[in-house]
């Protein structure tokens, strides 16, 4: 039995193994698709001859999260590995640059000091020598720059073509395992609302 092309009216909630684990590939993959649109997003930006700095580091940081959410080992073991990021194929040393990523994550978002500028205190001094008042100085930290961005964007992409074909692959397993239930068991089953889009 193959599964129907037409689009489904009513569904049945399945919590096996393999349902579950399916349903984490798929947000997996949604992940990736957001850091990937979110890159696209963040080279059309960067190419503004006025960036808004808000929205780079806001579209960045949450680029960085989404990415870092798929690496996460869940309870079913369908988070993206290390020997992923090095099947896709990508030229030079991905593994060093996912690595990297997650660095950068942790700083944006987990570091202990401020991700956008550096601040340093100070006293002045007058002609005399004597101490005049406290000054407060402070260095930006660089924008993500293009070439961050497109390469952080073509791993997703590569990943998401990955993951895309483990969905598919367990796709088919999960209809085998769930075309054998009898028409009792399916009714037995929570009802799900499907929407068509």
């Amino acid at each position: 039995m193959t599964p129907s092309t037409t689009t489904p009216t009513s569904a049945r909630q399945l919590t096996t193994p393999g349902a579950l684990g399916l349903a984490d590939l798929v947000a997996i993959f949604d992940d990736l698709q957001f850091t990937l649109k979110c890159c696209e997003r963040l080279v059309t930006e960067l190419a503004h001859p006025r960036v808004d700095a808000v929205l780079v580091e806001a579209l960045w940081v949450s680029a960085l999260n989404s990415y870092a959410r798929c690496f996460r080992t869940g309870d079913r073991g369908m988070g993206l590995t290390v020997e992923d990021v090095k099947a896709t194929e990508v030229p030079g040393e991905v593994a060093e640059w996912h690595a990297l990523l997650g660095r950068i994550r942790d700083f944006s978002i987990d570091g202990p000091v401020n991700p956008r500028e550096t601040y340093s205190v100070g006293v002045s001094q007058s002609p005399a020598g004597e101490a005049s008042g406290v000054v407060i100085t402070s260095a930006v930290r660089p924008l993500v720059d293009d070439v961050t961005v497109r390469q952080t964007g073509r791993l997703a992409f590569e990943l998401s073509r990955l993951v895309d074909e483990r969905i598919k692959e367990h796709q088919g397993k999960v209809f085998e395992a769930a075309s054998k239930l009898t028409s009792a068991q399916l009714a037995a089953l929570p009802a799900i609302e499907v929407e068509s889009q």
